[in-house]
């Protein structure tokens, strides 16, 4: 706050983040965003404070008579701060005012005065005059919410606010009420640790009642949680075995850039402390005559082509084609990009294409897509013509292997899978399929594959579409993490990984973009699993699969 003798901060916030076991420092406010972004890399945390009026000139609106006091520089600080905390998975706290400014910058919408804005309410008193550390009114919480785990469905709280939440906001939602209605908390929708409360929980303290401190403790654990998991992501390679960005470059998306159409870019790759992306040149099943398969090596030669200047015109990523060079870059601090193909319609009938393509820097090539083409069948939209691989697949999979590019069995059928092991000298990969044990789709992995994955020594890489995720309802990031762990207990933990598809299909709640990396790895850590575990599923079992080729 601003107060007599300028900068102020009450004792209350500090000393109720140090009696839970964190370390508190103080931001001074400032609209410089590089400062800003300077300070988020050291934090694990943001409690927001208390205080004065927020301008409502900000949230586009015009002051009503009973507005107080606003501080505009404060207001523009923290609005911002809480966006790109929001976007850096920070874990974050409001408080009063604090609460109001996470709404805001959330896309809520706040109340500038409660009696002006709600005439018709019989409100209570929301400006006690008693002592701060003293409760005036009661609030009930909804059962389903962490604050009930910290507080039970009810409890006495402390009042001092005019303004207050007039709606969450799709990316929160109101877990406490004051008797009269007015909103006294909210928790995130996502699964991302924010929370706000409306009233004073830091006041209780100063007078030596610890009663506020379940809500303080939660706080500084999930600001551990996050810390623990950004320690993992520093020191292990992570990396996406497949991410469809190319299919969004028509919309001249900007991958430099925070593109909102886009879930794989530079700033969300370094948000969710991702280090490496497999993005895939993808390409439609479609006619199989000379002229259009003609026409996919040419799309596939022009994507791949497309990849390459995409990365070349982002400073600080380069394009990667080893393990070894994934090594390299992140020990330099650069973010990588390997290429890939999606179907091996791309290769037309040709097989000096995959040598091809191997020499100019592709990984792996997905034997087919959705519908049988030259090579195999497909597990959606085939009419089994092959039974499994054709003559011609054969012949690719054994040049595949003599090139040393690996084969990606996602999408292909089963008969195809057995195949393609009996037939390969090298463990394959999965780059992109779920459990089938957990939801029955086609284009999932029953529980034989993945033992039979693990017997040939390769890698299934757990996907993020909702449909392979739950056959019914909406999926969220609690979905994608029971697939993991279902597939470490199948296949093993040394023959499991991560590939989003991003930009194709994949994104759900939680795990959303690749900015949400991070916390996916907070929730496997919280499951249980060890360090030497996570650099195994994050890409040690998948580079492992990939050096193998040769």
């Amino acid at each position: 706050n601003f107060g007599e003798k300028g900068l102020e901060l009450a004792a209350g916030y500090f000393r109720s983040i140090e009696a839970a076991g964190g370390v508190a420092v103080a931001l001074p406010p400032t609209t410089n965003a590089e400062q800003i972004m300077l300070s988020l890399d050291g934090l694990d945390g943001i409690l927001f404070s208390g205080g004065g009026d927020i301008n409502p000139l900000l949230l586009g609106e015009e002051p009503l008579p009973a507005l107080g006091s606003v501080n505009p520089l404060r207001d523009e600080h923290e609005l911002l701060l809480a966006q790109l905390a929001y976007d850096k998975q920070i874990p974050m706290l409001g408080i009063c005012r604090g609460l109001q400014i996470i709404v805001a910058a959330l896309g809520g919408q706040l109340h500038q005065d409660i009696r002006t804005c709600m005439p018709d309410a019989p409100l209570i008193k929301h400006s006690q005059q008693m002592p701060r550390e003293v409760a005036s009114h009661t609030v009930n919480i909804l059962p389903d919410s962490k604050l009930c785990t910290l507080f039970g469905e009810q409890l006495c709280v402390n009042s001092f606010h005019h303004q207050a939440v007039a709606a969450a906001g799709p990316r929160l939602r109101v877990v406490a009420t004051a008797p009269d209605g007015v909103i006294e908390a909210v928790e995130s929708t996502e699964f991302k640790s924010i929370m706000g409360v409306q009233w004073h929980p830091e006041c209780f303290i100063l007078a030596d009642n610890k009663c506020m401190m379940p809500l303080f403790k939660d706080f500084v654990e999930q600001a551990q949680s996050f810390r623990n998991a950004k320690r993992l992501h520093s020191k292990v390679l992570t990396l996406d075995s497949h991410c469809d960005t190319p299919m969004q470059f028509s919309k001249g998306v900007n991958f430099a850039h925070r593109d909102a159409n886009l879930l794989v870019d530079a700033h969300k790759m370094r948000d969710g402390h991702l280090d490496a992306v497999f993005m895939v040149a993808y390409l439609e099943q479609q006619g199989r005559d000379d002229e259009s398969l003609k026409n996919a090596t040419h799309k596939a030669d022009s994507i791949l082509d497309a990849i390459r200047s995409m990365v070349e015109q982002t400073p600080g990523f380069a394009l990667a084609q080893t393990p070894e060079d994934l090594y390299r870059n992140k020990f330099n601090d650069t973010k990588s990009v390997v290429l890939g193909i999606e179907n091996g319609y791309a290769i037309g009938k040709d097989l000096a294409n995959i040598a091809r393509y191997k020499a100019v820097g592709v990984a792996y090539m997905t034997l087919c897509h959705n519908g049988d083409n030259d090579i195999c069948d497909s597990a959606r939209r085939s009419q089994c013509e092959h039974n499994g691989l054709s003559p011609f697949g054969k012949e690719v999979v054994k040049e595949m292997n003599c090139v040393g590019m690996l084969i990606d069995l996602s999408h292909a059928s089963e008969k195809t899978f057995y195949d393609v092991l009996q037939l390969s000298k090298y463990p394959v990969a999965c780059t992109h399929s779920s459990s089938k044990a957990l939801c029955n789709h086609a284009r999932n992995l029953t529980d034989d594959q993945l033992r039979a994955i693990a017997k040939n020594g390769g890698v299934a890489q757990a996907t993020f579409y909702e449909g392979f995720l739950r056959e019914e309802g909406e999926a969220t990031i609690l979905d994608a993490v029971a697939h993991i762990l279902h597939m470490i207990s199948v296949a093993g933990i040394d023959h499991v990984g991560i590939g989003s598809d991003f930009d194709g299909d994949g994104g759900v709640k939680g795990l959303a973009s690749a900015a949400e990396l991070i916390n996916l790895t907070r929730h496997l850590q919280a499951a249980g699993l060890s360090d030497e575990d996570l650099q195994k599923l994050w890409g040690g079992n998948f580079l492992r699969v990939l050096s193998s080729q040769h």
